[in-house]
């Protein structure tokens, strides 16, 4: 079942040193401490994903997977606290946990980038500006054993639900996935500096959830194209069901536009045998004048 955590609001990890450089290479993380956070690249504020796992460095996300192996799979507790999941009680889901899990990557965030903390006004704002993927995606955190949990972001939501975050602040929560495949999570990340100017940019996580996920796909997927992909691979489960969805042209569909069709009819034939009698009644009354 889904663990019960304490808070990790600040894990003891080194802070990101000011010359840390930007990996050139692909990577695929199945394991280790990494964070996502803004950064300056060339003076130009964006959002990479800072890697501990084995020499400190930062990674553009275009060309990082998360992956999310079967290590992370934990069931859902039969508690209505976990009803925000969308998932019945005693359903498997992948979970990236709020406490360090040895095989399991770790993802969480940071504002510890010496020229961020040099520029940001007090601190940042992080939005999930939207999801591609087969299931949910739900972060949320939970403070200790008998403190409810406190949902941040959602796909079940819509974009936006920012959470703002302080500067030097470096934190863990639980990622939750609903089914496995690959994700492609929009983070938007603004700030207001102090040199009164607005800054944001928008980047995409790629997780590959589940053993079966090739971390290939994932490098490689395109948001729109994912989506299409993923709708095109969708079982067909055929019956009343499948042709009953909400763009589905199946019976209950056909059914109603017979019914449409049949009123409109008759409303036309009322109105024509109105007319003809309106009609008649004029020519009667001429005669009789």
């Amino acid at each position: 079942m889904l663990s019960l955590v304490l808070a990790a609001a600040q894990p003891q990890t080194p802070d990101p040193a000011p010359d840390q450089p930007v990996a050139a290479e692909p990577a695929v993380l199945a394991a280790g401490h990494v964070d996502i956070g803004p950064r300056y690249v060339d003076d130009e504020w964006t959002l990479l994903i800072h890697d501990d796992a084995a020499q400190p460095v930062w990674r553009d996300p275009d060309r990082t997977v998360l992956q999310v192996t079967d290590a992370a799979v934990q069931t859902v507790p039969d508690d209505p606290v976990y009803g925000f999941l969308g998932v019945p009680a005693g359903t498997p889901v992948h979970v990236v946990p709020q406490v360090q899990h040895p095989d399991v990557v770790w993802v969480g965030w940071n504002t510890q980038d010496p020229q961020v903390m040099q520029t940001i006004d007090r601190g940042v704002t992080l939005e999930l500006a939207g999801v591609d993927g087969p299931g949910e995606v739900t972060m949320y955190l939970q403070a200790g054993t008998f403190s409810e949990p406190q949902v941040l972001w959602s796909s079940a939501e819509p974009p936006g639900q920012p959470m703002w975050v302080e500067v030097n602040t470096h934190t863990h929560a639980n990622w939750v996935f609903t089914a496995p495949g690959v994700y492609l999570l929009a983070v938007r990340v603004s700030a207001d500096l102090i040199s009164g100017e607005q800054v944001s940019a928008t980047r995409h996580l790629r997780f590959a959830v589940g053993d079966a996920t090739d971390p290939d796909e994932a490098l490689a997927a395109q948001p729109g194209e994912l989506a299409e992909s993923q709708q095109a691979a969708a079982p067909d489960t055929g019956g009343a069901g499948a042709d009953s969805g909400a763009g589905g042209t199946g019976p209950w569909l056909v059914t109603g536009l017979v019914v449409v069709a049949v009123g409109l009819a008759v409303a036309l034939l009322v109105v024509v045998l109105r007319n003809r009698a309106v009609r008649r009644r004029v020519e009667q009354e001429r005669v009789q004048s």
